[in-house]
């Protein structure tokens, strides 16, 4: 209509190239240029327009919709974890086009949608690299001293190779014990431990971490074939089949049907029994070698894309495989120099205490 209106005013040709140019700039690149970034907004005020558009045009616009439907099909737009991780990166400041997501946030949305791909195996801590207490060991001064410069909530607890892991200890359980008594680490709490497979995913070990049954878990590399995921405390069995993963499956729990405590330092005249047990579970870890130990910290850790690092910590990243030195030296220096000034404490009481000859 435009050019025929203007072909009466102006010369054909110059009829032609003015329609063009105004719809081309009021048509396209002005909408467009306010659209694409008022887009909302100009939609919310003009949506009594875009309704009676729809009113007007539902006879002839439905039942082309319906055809349409029949023989092309109805499919909604998707995306790939790596396209959505492109578009999140793309929304960020750091790509400077306006985006408001910081860089902790685009990075823990893209952690977030790794955490699927990433193994227990890729986050964990070698046992080689990790520390740990035998079963047959004495909670001295030495020992007091060792856990207290790591600084672990929790330690794992093996019985002969440090490489079969058969429970953990909390360290909040020592509260109650004297060093100078020596206490065997078998006469103390120790908790039951989870035991996962190498390759099961993150966000698997996540959801069992959530369960509060424990919050360290040891990474085992399976021989043979896997189970089902089974869990069993305090007499009851849990199946959960409702994994992220279909492949993803935990071996059989290391410990049989009891506590969750294994030892109780209550009950000492049980020590000999508990030994014999323990010495039973050593031999359920020949159908898988304990490669490593992942804790809730490590998931965190693989989410955040980050190393969460504390006041005691000295670690080396598994990843980037290079030394890390924190302030720890000096805690595990201080711990050192004071459980050897409560060694010795004792003794210096009794040489005040003794009377002149």
């Amino acid at each position: 209509a435009l050019p025929i209106s203007l072909d009466k005013i102006f010369h054909p040709f110059v009829a032609v190239l003015l329609s063009v140019t105004f719809v081309l700039a009021f048509g396209e690149i002005i909408p467009q240029a306010i659209c694409s970034r008022y887009g909302l907004s100009v939609g919310a005020s003009f949506m009594w327009l875009v309704r009676i558009l729809m009113i007007i045009c539902y006879p002839i616009a439905y039942p082309v919709g319906k055809v349409l439907d029949v023989v092309i099909g109805h499919g909604d737009v998707l995306f790939r974890r790596a396209q959505l991780k492109a578009l999140v990166s793309i929304h960020s400041q750091e790509a400077g086009k306006g985006g408001e997501l910081t860089h902790d946030e685009t990075t823990i949305i893209s952690g977030a949608l790794d955490l699927t791909e990433k193994t227990a195996e890729e986050a964990m801590t070698p046992i080689e690299s990790t520390f740990s207490l035998d079963i047959n060991s004495k909670l001295n001064w030495e020992a007091i001293g060792k856990i207290l410069a790591h600084g672990h909530s929790r330690i794992p607890i093996y019985a002969g190779n440090p490489k079969n892991i058969i429970g953990l200890l909390l360290v909040k359980s020592l509260l109650t014990i004297r060093a100078e008594m020596e206490t065997p680490v078998s006469s103390v709490s120790i908790r039951r431990i989870l035991r996962v497979p190498a390759q099961m995913p993150l966000y698997d070990i996540l959801n069992e971490f959530q369960k509060g049954r424990s919050h360290m878990a040891a990474v085992v590399k399976v021989k043979g074939k896997t189970k089902d995921l089974q869990f069993v405390d305090d007499g009851e069995r849990f199946d959960n089949h409702k994994v992220t993963n279909r492949n993803s499956q935990l071996t059989d729990p290391l410990l049989t049907k009891q506590d969750s405590v294994l030892v109780n330092v209550e009950k000492s005249s049980a020590v000999k029994e508990t030994m014999n047990t323990l010495q039973r579970f050593s031999e359920d870890t020949e159908d898988g070698e304990v490669i490593g130990i992942i804790t809730l910290e490590d998931v965190f850790e693989e989410l955040l894309q980050e190393e969460i690092v504390d006041e005691t910590d000295v670690y080396v990243d598994v990843h980037k495989r290079y030394n890390t030195i924190r302030v720890k030296i000096c805690v595990a220096a201080a711990a050192a120099a004071v459980a050897s000034s409560v060694a010795q404490a004792p003794s210096d009481r009794r040489l005040i205490g003794q009377k002149p000859t």
